[in-house]
């Protein structure tokens, strides 16, 4: 638990790792860690993605396909993206799947009308990177929808989740699933930059109207942003 946060290539290799691990029971514990909160996270992201109907749009670390199957209930044609096999493995979305990095994708500039990112951002190995290869992938016009985790902003709610994302989330994954899973997972909230410097970061690469909404009180955020 104190053990430095790993970096660069070391992180990519790890967290590679650990979603291989942990594939299996992924939906069923994220399912009960956040109450189910988290399907209803994702139809937002959808909904505030706002594309029209056929829109190509890349799920990027996109597990097993939680989005993705969101994004083909709203007649938008998805592929799912994932750096882990095991993940990809257990999509059944019925999307395409591809084994990519999200910081190489095997895309050709302006290609896709659109990108969603579902809880990933805080384990991709830099965000600059990511962002810029956003701007390049996404067509002028397009639009971007990326959920993740937050801290709340009230201090009693901010205790609470504290206790709960720190203490019990990683006693339910290791009865559940893979232990050091999950107590990586509230320490990797520690990657996430300051919000108004993550907004900042996202407008820089070419998405000037890039906004953060907070939801369910806090504990989850979701940044969206129009190519431009």
């Amino acid at each position: 638990m104190n053990a430095p946060l790993p970096q660069g290539e070391e992180k990519t290799r790890a967290v590679t790792a650990m979603f291989d691990a942990i594939a299996p029971r992924y939906d069923l514990v994220n399912r009960i860690i956040t109450f189910r909160m988290d399907v209803g996270w994702r139809k937002r992201t959808v909904s505030d993605l706002a594309l029209s109907r056929r829109s190509i749009v890349l799920d990027l670390a996109s597990g097993t396909g939680d989005l993705s199957r969101e994004l083909r209930a709203r007649d938008l044609e998805a592929i799912s993206v994932d750096l882990s096999e095991g993940m990809l493995r257990a999509d059944r979305s019925g999307v395409p799947r591809v084994l990519a990095n999200a910081l190489t994708l095997p895309i050709k500039d302006g290609d896709v009308d659109g990108a969603t990112s579902g809880f990933g951002l805080r384990n991709f190995s830099e965000l600059p990177g990511f962002f810029a290869e956003l701007a390049r992938v996404v067509r002028i016009g397009g639009r971007v929808a990326l959920l993740e985790v937050a801290t709340p902003d009230n201090p009693l709610m901010r205790w609470g989740h504290s206790i709960y994302f720190g203490k019990v989330v990683p006693v339910i994954g290791g009865l559940l699933s893979d232990g050091a899973a999950y107590r990586y997972l509230p320490r990797s909230v520690a990657y996430l930059p300051d919000p108004d410097e993550l907004v900042a970061m996202f407008r820089a690469a070419g998405f000037p109207d890039a906004r953060r909404t907070l939801l369910s009180g806090g504990i989850a955020q979701l940044l969206t942003g129009t190519r431009r």
